[in-house]
């Protein structure tokens, strides 16, 4: 019988014209859809709040000890799913939903500037592009909350993350069409990481 793993999924709480944002809408569809037999999947909702956030993603890390975190994020304007590879450890200077920026405009003190996911972020996306799919691969997640989130989880959880913004607009601003595009992404990232042939092609770059 094979052992059961954790893959942890977040979206974000209220914010701006979003009473229910749609990355928490999306988290829980993929909760429901599942990641396949031996997965569980467990959600949490994330604040747009540095602190709580940090504070949140640091202890899930420490006591869900989950293989893998997928953290999404809504991309205003945008009509593709779009993959986050790196997460940044300062310039946090817009505020938070309760007026504040993060101590020193960083996320770690004496964390390394940049961290990359383990995962291949531009060969999934490629995967998924030339099979008609509207993502895109993307190395700078924004300088707010859904990049500071990122870096803590990369940090946390050994760079076992990856980030997703989901459209905000177009075609698979839908559930139904964006929940199962999304099932197919984070599997494929999922089996990446448990191919060492596939995954030996890429060194992940720590800054």
């Amino acid at each position: 019988m094979s052992k059961r793993e954790t893959v942890l999924i977040t979206g974000f709480g209220p914010f701006r014209q979003f009473l229910v944002n749609p990355s928490w809408i999306t988290a829980q569809g993929l909760k429901l859809a599942g990641l396949g037999e031996s997965i569980d999947v467990y959600i949490k909702e994330l604040p747009v709040s540095y602190d709580v956030t940090q504070q949140i993603i640091t202890e899930l890390w420490q006591t869900l000890k989950p293989k893998f975190a997928v953290h999404l994020g809504i991309a205003r304007a945008s009509s593709h799913v779009i993959l986050e590879q790196t997460g940044k450890n300062s310039g946090y200077r817009d505020r938070d939903v309760c007026g504040f920026c993060p101590t020193g405009h960083r996320c770690i003190e004496g964390g390394l500037e940049k961290l990359d996911s383990v995962v291949n972020v531009r060969a999934v996306s490629k995967h998924f592009y030339q099979a008609g799919m509207d993502v895109i691969y993307s190395r700078d997640a924004g300088r707010y909350l859904c990049d500071f989130a990122y870096y803590c989880s990369l940090y946390h959880g050994q760079r076992r993350a990856a980030f997703i913004h989901i459209p905000s607009c177009g075609r698979l601003a839908s559930a139904e069409r964006l929940v199962p595009l999304l099932q197919d992404i984070i599997v494929t990232m999922l089996e990446q990481l448990k191919d060492s042939k596939y995954f030996g092609r890429y060194s992940p770059s720590i800054h």
